[in-house]
């Protein structure tokens, strides 16, 4: 039959009697189905087991010369008979063999047509029992069989057929079974069968056209619980190809089983909300737990707790304690694990003294009939939230609590929450402290606990110590992972200490402990503060044939480097490797090209880079017109370095900063134009800019030159009231000058009170 035709016969489903709900999909389990009519006893004075071992002992050629046999078939036997002989004959063969030598000389062959179903079905069994491969194949000629010769399939014949057709995606095949089955003989698991095969097919359409009429009020075959298993397994195992359902139809569909008292499951309903929770529709989880309540379905704590997270997730803890409530309205107790959810997402969001409210309902429980004990997680939780925002001593305490209140023993996770607390605190001390205690109490360490404690050595200084920490774990046989590396690279590389940092990378790569992003990036910027461009293009590379991608950061500082070390040529090839990679140039990737071609006093070049810079969106900012002043100022090019500070805040509107002005005025001040530098200053005073020692140094320094000590006091006095500390270098240009003059008290009060910085300028 074409699958065109089976499928315009099989969508039109013939009422039937409404006999009940099945709870349930039937396995084939060899007996009658319980539908059939009530079927005639056999004859007592044939004995199955007597006539089996007739069929069997003689040939088949001599069936019918065997009276007992022939007394025995016109008889006539029931099919009840009929199908416990067939089932015992032993092969494929034989009970194909006893199906014609009863068809063709048993008068009750044709007047009851049961007899040669039940005969059928039972060499169906045989022959799936007996076929080693294959079976499916088997089957389907069994069928053509019975349908060239109008044998009428039983319901289990059926069943068996469509359900192995089915594993085996042979759709047209299920769909004709469907067809020869007799209209009255249909019901709900047969259906259930279509469904099947018609997702498993990948037949969407068709499939949801059987459900819909499935779902329909008046249906005859009206959808159990086996329905919603197949639509729901289908819909899980993504087999509707090309049909993709939105959260809201999935929940229409299942209403419509609700209101025909088909239920989900606890594990299907906690599954389905757990999923449109985590997409974020935790809106129509609501609603659909409250649907199956409404409409008499029974919601157990897993699903309360599965959207209590989803709730829990987008901080909605208004809704959480109306669903807290309902439970209690609907007499579904709360189990530990919904307590720890509330508690959990309360400290998320560092509410820890609502989570410690919740905390001690739980003990008060008890007058509500409900005593919910919490275990060690729920303990943990609360330590860990509490030590999250400082309340360290708080969590030690009810770490105590748990150990004698409650007899839960504290693990690893326990110490872990709170060595990390006092370490964030900066009490090393009490850290290490918690961490001898671990080991009293047997409480064995693992790889997150040494991290946090070398996480926070290294934080506040104690770099010594943790690099002893970490060998006496090694020693001990604790292995360091890929944190325990970026923590102690970063470090060492925050404090200029390169080579203790590439000695740790290679020990990394020698403990088979790959690096990643994070420690590529910390040696790539450490070695190009430290001018080590060699060593960070080489590890740049090692990063590239690891998978890992170089961000933007990173490819600035190797361009930056490159450029301080003269090797313009390898920063084009990092540049055009960046853009390779498809990352784009940024403002401070552009700065530091501006930068280093000014400097070289090459302003075509840097004059053409700030106009790709505008082309590519970024507007040029003070760091790069104040690299231009600069590089103008270097090349003794002042009126063209005025010239562009004229033009900062007037027509490009950039206002220039203390670097800006502190550049100028050297220069002016270098060029004998002190008086044009003192303008400056005065203009950083109306323009709220504030100037460093650096800037009063640069003046006095243009002052001396000019021997103009009644302007230098002046200065000293704006710097003593913009409390701005003098460091030597103020000090070398003004003691020996002042003391010269006979101004070394004007020098001893201005320096008094102020602690002389040996920073260099």
């Amino acid at each position: 039959m074409k699958l065109a035709a089976a499928r315009k016969s099989l969508l039109h489903l013939p009422a039937l009697p409404k006999t009940g709900r099945i709870s349930g999909l039937r396995h084939f389990s060899g007996e009658i189905d319980d539908t059939q009519k009530p079927l005639p006893p056999p004859p007592t004075s044939f004995a199955v087991p007597e006539i089996v071992s007739l069929l069997k002992t003689t040939d088949h050629n001599d069936w019918i010369s065997n009276s007992q046999l022939v007394e025995f078939i016109y008889s006539p036997p029931s099919p009840t008979s009929l199908l416990k002989i067939t089932r015992q004959l032993g092969s494929t063969e034989k009970a194909l063999q006893f199906f014609e030598f009863f068809k063709t000389h048993s008068s009750s062959s044709s007047s009851n047509p049961s007899s040669l179903s039940f005969t059928f079905q039972a060499i169906l069994e045989q022959a799936m029992h007996e076929e080693k491969s294959d079976v499916p194949g088997k089957l389907f000629q069994l069928f053509s069989f019975a349908k060239d010769r109008k044998i009428p399939l039983s319901i289990n014949a059926a069943t068996l057929l469509m359900r192995c057709f089915g594993r085996a995606k042979m759709l047209e095949e299920s769909i004709s079974v469907y067809n020869e089955l007799d209209s009255d003989s249909r019901n709900t698991n047969v259906v259930n069968l279509l469904l099947d095969c018609l997702f498993r097919g990948v037949n969407i359409d068709d499939g949801f056209k059987v459900l819909d009429e499935m779902l329909k009020r008046d249906s005859d075959f009206p959808p159990n619980n086996s329905t919603v298993d197949i639509v729901l397994d289908a819909m899980w195992k993504r087999n509707w190809v090309g049909r993709r359902m939105s959260v809201e139809e999935i929940c229409g569909l299942l209403v419509r089983f609700f209101e025909h008292g088909v239920f989900l499951d606890d594990v299907w309903f906690t599954k389905l909300i757990t999923k449109f929770c985590r997409s974020r529709k935790c809106d129509k989880a609501w609603d659909l737990l409250h649907d199956m309540m409404k409409l008499g379905g029974q919601v157990k704590a897993s699903s309360f707790n599965a959207l209590l997270s989803g709730l829990g997730r987008e901080h909605d803890f208004q809704k959480m304690n109306l669903l807290m409530n309902e439970m209690k309205e609907k007499e579904v107790n709360p189990d530990v694990v919904t307590f720890g959810i509330f508690i959990n997402h309360l400290c998320k969001c560092c509410r820890v003294d609502e989570a410690l409210q919740v905390f001690e309902k739980m003990g008060r429980s008890e007058t509500d009939g409900v005593l919910v004990k919490p275990d060690v997680v729920l303990y943990n939780t609360l330590i860990d939230g509490l030590c999250k925002v400082g309340k360290q001593e708080e969590g030690l305490k009810l770490m105590e609590k748990m150990r004698l209140e409650n007899g839960h023993v504290p693990n690893t996770i326990t110490y872990n929450c709170l060595i990390d607390g006092f370490c964030k605190a900066g009490e090393i001390e009490r850290s290490l402290e918690l961490f001898d205690q671990m080991k009293k109490d047997r409480v064995v360490p693992n790889v997150i606990t040494m991290n946090t404690l070398l996480h926070g050595m290294c934080k506040f200084g104690r770099v010594s110590s943790a690099m002893r920490f970490f060998a006496e774990m090694q020693e001990k046989g604790l292995k360091g992972n890929v944190i325990t590396y970026t923590v102690l690279i970063t470090t060492f590389c925050s404090v200029n200490n390169i080579d203790r940092a590439m000695s740790l990378f290679n020990e990394m790569s020698e403990n088979r402990c790959l690096p990643d992003a994070k420690v590529y990036y910390s040696l790539i910027m450490g070695l190009c503060q430290a001018r080590r461009t060699d060593d960070a293009s080489c590890i740049a590379s090692k990063a590239k044939e690891a998978g890992i991608g170089l961000d933007i950061i990173c490819y600035n500082a190797l361009i930056g480097a490159l450029c301080r070390k003269n090797k313009i040529d390898e920063a084009h090839k990092m540049l055009k490797d960046m853009e390779e990679a498809g990352i784009k140039p940024d403002c401070y990737t552009y700065n530091t090209l501006i930068s280093y071609f000014s400097e070289k006093g090459q302003f075509t070049t840097a004059s053409r880079i700030m106009k790709r810079m505008i082309d590519d969106g970024f507007l040029p900012n003070v760091v790069t017109y104040g690299a231009l002043i600069h590089a103008y100022c270097l090349a003794g090019n002042l009126d063209e370095a005025m010239k562009i500070f004229q033009n900062l805040s007037s027509a490009i509107n950039v206002p220039p900063n203390t670097v800006i002005y502190n550049i100028l005025i050297d220069t002016l001040c270098k060029s004998d134009k002190v008086e044009a530098a003192i303008s400056l200053l005065g203009e950083m005073k109306d323009k709220g800019v504030r100037p460093n020692t650096k800037t009063y140094n640069a003046l006095f320094k243009g002052l001396q030159e000019r021997n103009w000590v009644e302007k230098a006091f002046e200065i000293m006095d704006q710097m003593t009231e913009n409390a701005c500390n003098p460091d030597y270098i103020t000090m070398e240009v003004l003691t020996p000058w002042l003391s010269d003059i006979g101004e070394t008290e004007k020098l001893r009060s201005f320096v008094e009170g102020y602690e002389v910085s040996t920073s260099t300028a």
